[in-house]
This record gives C-alpha cells, structure tokens and sequence, in this order.
C-alpha cells in the first residue's frame, strides 16, 4: 500500500444476512467471549456514533443499548468483521462486571465436562 493509498471502508452486508448479524462482544483485555447478540444495521450505525454497544432484540423487536437499564455498558474498543462481511466481533470493556442478563460475566458459563453439561458457579 502506497502513501496515497486508502483503505476500503467496509461495513456488514446485513441485505445478505436478512438484515441480521450475528455479534460476539468478546472483552478486548482478556479475549474472553462474553456473549453472543445480533445487530442490524441502526444498531451497527448507533454503536458506531456513539462508542457503546447497541444490539438488536430479536424477542423485543427493538433498538437495546446494552447496560441501559443496569448500568453494565460495553464501552467499544475495537471492531472487527468477517471475510464475508456477515459477522462482527466487538472487543470491549465491560463496565459493572457482567455482561450476561443472569448477572454472571460471560453468557458462557454452562461447560461439557466429559460428556456432561455443568453450569459454572
């Protein structure tokens, strides 16, 4: 890439994907997943204006900034898409501690354990 050369803004291809993608917030610190949300392209666009996360509510229908009811925002700290522009891996912090609607960190707390499925105290 020469000096005078721009890299191509690229955003999701949310009419590809039915104008939903999926969205990992993984905490941008640790690397560790924190839970799984989809975004359309308002969502997309208001965490880009913004700095926080906002996601799309599938069972709401509805715009939901994340921690805008308790407190535990994801501040954004970097942004990242797939080759084929239809998934979106947000590095993060995550302000107030959990990120899961149970109140733990992660959404991720259930593991296989030789063969059987145990939730993580």
């Amino acid at each position: 890439m020469t000096a005078n050369d721009k890299p191509k803004f690229l955003r999701p291809d949310f009419e590809k994907s039915g104008g939903l993608v999926p969205a990992v917030a993984q905490d941008a610190r640790t690397l560790e997943v924190l839970m799984l949300a989809y975004m359309n392209e308002e969502s997309y666009l208001k965490t880009l204006e913004t700095g926080e996360v906002h996601y799309w509510s599938r069972s709401r229908k509805e715009l939901w900034h994340k921690g805008a009811t308790s407190g535990h925002v994801q501040k954004v700290r970097e942004i990242r898409l797939d080759c084929d522009l239809d998934a979106i891996v947000i590095k993060i912090e995550q302000v107030g501690g959990s990120a899961c609607h149970t109140g733990k960190r992660s959404c991720f707390f259930n593991r296989r354990v030789e063969g059987e499925l145990y939730e993580e105290i």
